[in-house]
């Protein structure tokens, strides 16, 4: 099975260190911080905003393996910020487009026929919105200022800016972009969540051996409890199956450069794995904190509520489900070097 390259050791231990420094001084629950100026000052400072971006455009130049890597770094803190949306969507759309890039906090959406996308991921903390439509067959994007768009606010399930973008593409001025980067950006998209999903399972993985562990009952340790045992065994099983399943696409995609069957079907394999496990780690992470796991004050629903969330972001479990099985029915022959490649 073909994975992604090792991230640099140091770099990987920067990106901890950088949102492990910023949670130290937050609170449970504080972790959506896309406002938070003096954190994404700093990770500006650090190359980190913009960490795939070309050189020549003031991005880092870095490559996927390193965008994962951050991703897995901020989720795995509790920090949500819209890295994916600015660097790897919005900022992408732009070079892909051969227009300019500065340093404005971005997010991207793809607006229907009547000029609307519900649920945008940060708009109202974003300072420009990349906005896609389609108009007499084409597809048209354009970095947009926030005053030209009409933005309802609204969260998702973790209580991050999930947002109504409106827009009228008459006011804009678009630039003609092809179906494949259209396409680009649903993959890319699809993927990063499952990547963070990825990330927070494992987190949770991490609190609920730690707390079964050390929580004593009946004069022993919850993990000397069979029943907690199998719990326990389920997460670590499911959230291994959503790991694995997501860095096989990740690499797929990269190869074949975001294109293709073979990645459109292990980034919906990834998907469903990952949409699935979260149900599984979720119900088990909870039974074994038991009340102390619901509280405010703990950090478990810090990683339990994205991860049910982000499952539903650009395309449900029933989504993935339905394009996984489409793929299998219509594949014939090509069904087994679809899963073997």
């Amino acid at each position: 099975m073909n994975t992604p390259t090792a991230v640099d050791k140091d770099l990987a231990d920067m990106m901890s260190a950088v949102f492990a420094d910023h949670r130290a001084k937050h609170a449970p629950g504080d972790g959506a911080a896309a406002r938070d100026l003096p954190l994404w000052q700093r990770l500006t400072e650090l190359g980190l905003v913009r960490l795939t971006g070309r050189e020549e455009s003031g991005g880092s130049g870095a490559g996927w393996s390193e965008a994962a890597e951050l991703l897995r770094a901020a989720a795995w803190h509790g920090v949500r910020l819209p890295l994916a949306e600015h660097d790897l969507l919005a900022c992408w759309l732009l070079e892909s487009a051969g227009l300019p890039v500065d340093s404005a906090r971005r997010t991207v959406c793809l607006l229907d026929d009547s000029g609307t996308t519900h649920g945008v991921p940060w708009a109202s903390a974003a300072e420009r919105i990349v906005v896609l439509w389609q108009q007499d067959g084409i597809f048209r994007a354009a970095d947009a200022e926030i005053s030209a768009l009409t933005i309802e606010a609204g969260t998702n399930l973790a209580g991050e800016p999930r947002d109504t973008v409106t827009a009228d593409p008459a006011r804009l001025s678009g630039t003609p972009v092809p179906d494949s980067v259209v396409d680009g950006v649903r993959l890319r998209a699809a993927l990063v969540r499952g990547l963070q999903v990825c990330a927070v399972l494992d987190r949770i993985l991490d609190l609920t051996t730690t707390h079964a562990t050390q929580r004593v009952q009946f004069g022993r340790p919850l993990a000397r409890f069979q029943a907690v045992q199998q719990l326990v065994a389920d997460i670590a099983a499911e959230a291994t199956l959503a790991r694995a399943a997501t860095e096989a696409a990740l690499a797929t995609a990269v190869r074949t450069g975001w294109s293709g069957a073979e990645a459109e079907f292990r980034i919906a394999v990834a998907r469903s794995c990952a949409g699935h496990a979260a149900s599984v780690v979720v119900r088990n992470a909870h039974q074994v904190h038991g009340a102390i796991g619901t509280t405010r004050e703990h950090r478990l629903h810090e990683f339990t509520r994205p991860a049910l969330a982000w499952r539903a972001e650009y395309g449900s479990v029933h989504f993935w489900d339905d394009a996984l099985t489409t793929t299998a029915l219509t594949a014939g022959p090509d069904l087994w070097a679809l899963i073997t490649s």
